[in-house]
């Protein structure tokens, strides 16, 4: 399929529609009119966003633009003061608070600067979380996405035996293991040196390419930045 950036609002949320000349585009992610204040601090003001199916987007901006909060917004794990998310087609903040915990876990990923894995566990029981949280126990799936990323000598390794960038690779296949839509990754490289970074940075394309999955990256690294389908800036609570 050929997808055309141009004219892209005429995409309707989670549906494909033709622009022209027989194109067609995808909307994956589309919120509109995002509005986010923390007391007096109006931190989001009024922000529209699409990504595109497969699409790598990168956000950039100096500390306190509100990328952080943005991301978080779109995840599903803040809720707006105003506006929409629409993933997949599905309007997230009109879900009960059960059917959005559900959601989550089918739909998206989560790849953090810190990656969050729990040291009692293995490098593939950490992998198979969020699929246990399913209601899927498949240590098989969480092996192979650990073989796929370069961990397959690694499997049976507790984070604290695992360097920086290994422990990051198994949080990208624990975003991985319930095959979601949509992986949002913040500041995914900032703990790691130049050269893990860079593997890290040819990792997220491999696996949109492999997996068909939306990356959305919030990131200060304008080199990652570079590389992605779009970047945008956000300053002051807006893109610019």
């Amino acid at each position: 399929m050929q997808v055309v950036r141009v004219f892209e609002t005429t995409c309707t949320p989670g549906a494909f529609s033709v622009l022209f000349f027989g194109y067609l585009c995808f909307i994956m992610i589309q919120a509109t009119g995002i509005e986010k204040s923390f007391g007096e601090l109006k931190v989001l003001k009024g922000i529209d966003f699409t990504a595109e199916d497969r699409e790598v987007i990168s956000i950039v901006g100096a500390s306190g633009a509100g990328k952080s909060t943005l991301l978080q917004i779109l995840g599903s794990l803040y809720v707006p003061d105003a506006g929409k998310v629409f993933i997949d087609g599905q309007d997230i903040f009109s879900l009960s608070e059960k059917e959005l915990a559900d959601f989550r876990n089918r739909k998206i990923g989560f790849v953090f600067q810190f990656h969050h894995l729990l040291p009692e566990f293995t490098a593939k029981e950490n992998v198979m979380i969020p699929a246990m949280i399913a209601g899927r126990r498949d240590p098989e799936q969480a092996a192979a996405l650990l073989e796929e990323l370069g961990l397959g000598e690694r499997l049976d390794h507790k984070p604290s035996q695992l360097s920086g960038g290994e422990q990051q690779r198994v949080a990208v296949a624990r975003a991985l293991v319930n095959s979601p839509s949509v992986i949002f990754a913040d500041e995914p490289s900032g703990n790691l040196d130049s050269k893990t970074r860079e593997e890290l940075h040819n990792l997220f394309f491999k696996i949109r390419d492999t997996h068909g999955v939306t990356f959305v990256i919030v990131t200060h690294d304008r080199d990652l930045a570079r590389l992605s389908d779009r970047c945008l800036e956000m300053r002051d609570g807006r893109f610019v």
